[in-house]
């Protein structure tokens, strides 16, 4: 993109009329967004953010938004590796002034942000309507996930402090009081802001916190005194480094102390905390997965390891739809996802709905085919109470009754290398069933090539096989995990698969569901971080491990 702005073409047609809302992104976790911020993002033509804001919120922006790239034009700051993004301004105004919403969105809050504030004022010079969505300051959300309160019950004073523009007279007067200070700064730079506050008074046993990355699963603190920080980042090998650039949050006071941290960091103690994890399914698939993997800490990585293809002769799946809606089946067995997204693009070719379901009962083998259908507008009426599998579905699927049921045929669309089970249990019951294949599995593609090497040479801490086919799958495109990952699996029957292929299981689920294997793998992960700190060692993540460490299986 040419300095000078975007061309025209580069934003969507007109809206009515053009607005500016000044949004705050909040320190980095996108989990911190506001309701407010969700809705304008929703509504925007136009994006306006710095690198590092735009992947907290490009997620809630409408499908088409516009993203203009912001240019670099400060040299100096671009030498030093901190690019001052000063066209921001031009791209907003040439927007809104065109007729378009504009989010322009900053880190933390906008109220606290110079640049969005000079943009503020263009816009109201201009005549622009504008708005403010306030944010989590990163000088207030970084402390509390750093299990670092700011006040207690006594109160006290809170100081904020930005070092790249303090004064001599700023440094003095925190220094000469006993206010908790919070600083912010660069990790390079927290020793020189260290001597200030102890050069205007402060004593140099005063406790100090350090954090990088804060509300990230990439968060780190450091704790140590104004006088000890220097030696704590050169023992720790922080310093010198090429990320001594990067910006931290500094807290100053007696409720930064060590002990009181302690009890107190919530974010960094959860089970799998930066652990990242290889989850060897598709985006669907693992969307719940992922959800609950975040919630323990962790970092999901997806992976297809098959990918979806329809079947080789489509007639069966065709004359199966149609008897669908002329009455020929009593039931519908859904067994995954998949086996839903067939049927409804049948519908989808056929011109029908959920409609076309009326008078069918409808049974999902699970929770998330379950979800699947209820997305399409059909409400199952048969889950299993218990096991989430074919033979779960079994346990509850009634016997053919010809008093009750007038019609004894069963259709069931599924994958080409499904399992006879359900067949099997069906007809036994006295039900005649339609197996249809409505849609195949095959290998996935090898994934890229940074993902290969990440797998291969112990870059992921984890790695959840759902299936043995996800065993044999994924080292078949990418190669066998590293011998210092994690490997959990679902069941004895995907262990035996991983052991054949040379990989040492070490968590395997109590149940046959992915819930309970994440479950598993997050109580694996407590385990291994409270054995550390017994044993008054550092927590580090599997991948930090020395290889050849010896592991031990768990099941919870």
């Amino acid at each position: 993109m040419s300095p000078t702005g975007p061309a025209v073409s580069d934003f969507p047609p007109l809206s009515p009329r053009g607005q500016v809302t000044f949004l705050g992104a909040g320190p980095g976790d996108p989990g911190l967004l506001t309701l407010r911020a969700v809705e304008a993002l929703a509504s925007a033509d136009v994006l306006v953010a710095e690198p590092d804001v735009l992947d907290v919120v490009r997620g809630h922006a409408r499908a088409g938004v516009s993203t203009p790239e912001l240019t670099v034009v400060d040299v100096a700051s671009t030498t030093a590796g901190v690019p001052v993004l000063r066209d921001a301004a031009n791209l907003v105004m040439e927007a809104a002034k065109g007729g378009r919403r504009v989010v322009r969105a900053v880190a933390g809050d906008p109220g606290l942000d110079g640049d969005a504030g000079a943009e503020m004022l263009a816009c109201a010079a201009a005549g622009v309507p504008f708005e403010v969505v306030p944010g989590v300051a990163n000088a207030v959300g970084v402390p509390a996930y750093a299990g670092v309160p700011l006040r207690d019950a006594q109160g006290a004073d809170v100081r904020f402090v930005d070092a790249r523009t303090a004064t001599d007279r700023c440094w003095s007067e925190v220094g000469a009081s006993d206010a908790t200070a919070v600083v912010s700064t660069t990790l390079d730079a927290v020793a020189a802001a260290a001597g200030e506050l102890v050069s205007a008074g402060r004593k140099p046993d005063t406790p100090l916190t350090v954090t990088i990355a804060g509300t990230t699963t990439r968060q780190r603190t450091w704790t140590a005194t104004l006088g000890t920080i220097a030696q704590v980042f050169k023992q720790a090998k922080v310093l010198p480094s090429p990320e001594g650039h990067r910006p931290v949050i500094a807290v100053v006071g007696e409720r930064s102390a060590t002990a009181q941290r302690d009890q107190l960091a919530w974010f960094e103690s959860k089970p799998l905390f930066g652990w990242k994890v290889l989850v060897p399914r598709t985006k669907e698939q693992a969307a719940s997965l992922s959800d609950q993997l975040r919630s323990y800490g962790a970092v999901p990585h997806e992976v297809p390891t098959i990918a979806v293809e329809p079947p080789r002769t489509p007639q069966q799946m065709e004359r199966a739809v149609k008897g669908l809606v002329t009455g020929r089946y009593e039931w519908i067995a859904f067994t995954s996802v998949n086996a839903v997204k067939a049927v409804r693009e049948k519908f989808e070719e056929y011109g029908l709905d959920a409609r076309a379901f009326a008078g069918i009962k409808v049974a999902a083998v699970g929770e998330q085919t379950a979800a699947a259908l209820v997305d399409f507008g059909v409400k199952p009426d048969l889950v299993p109470s218990g096991e989430q599998s074919a033979a779960g579905l079994l346990e509850d699927w009634p016997p053919y009754d010809p008093v009750f049921d007038p019609i004894d045929r069963v259709f069931l669309p599924r994958a080409d290398i499904a399992t006879e089970t359900l067949v099997a249990g069906l007809i036994e019951l006295g039900w005649e069933v339609d197996d249809v294949t409505a849609y195949r599995t095959v290998r996935a593609s090898p994934p890229p090539a940074d993902t290969r090497e990440a797998i291969k040479g112990g870059g992921f801490d984890a790695v959840l096989f759902t299936s043995s086919s996800t065993v044999r799958n994924l080292v078949g495109i990418a190669g066998k995990p590293h011998n210092v990952t994690v490997i959990a699996c679902i069941g004895p029957a995907t262990a035996k698969t991983a052991e054949e292929h040379g990989l040492r299981v070490d968590v395997l689920s109590p149940e046959p569901s992915v819930h309970k294997l994440a479950e598993a793998l997050a109580a694996f992960g407590a385990q291994r971080r409270d054995a550390a700190k017994e044993a008054g060692d550092p927590v580090t993540r599997p991948s930090e491990r020395r290889p050849g460490a010896r592991r031990r299986r768990t099941t919870t």
